[in-house]
């Protein structure tokens, strides 16, 4: 219900676990400048509907 979904459509779960900041930022900024993310740059030319998207950021508090 968060994402509104409708008919027809499917929710996406993904997640990446990056080993440190500094590579999270390296590989942030490398993504950014990839030519091939050009097109989606524009909320218009994105794939899906931006404003139904949900993330955030995620602490590790247990790990067994």
């Amino acid at each position: 219900m968060a994402v509104k979904k409708k008919d027809g459509e499917a929710v996406v779960f993904s997640w990446i676990i990056w080993p440190s900041r500094e590579v999270r930022d390296k590989g942030m900024e490398g993504a950014m400048q990839d030519a091939r993310l050009a097109n989606y740059m524009k909320p218009e030319d994105m794939p899906f509907d931006g404003q139904r998207m949900i993330f955030g950021g995620f602490e590790v508090i247990y790990q067994g």
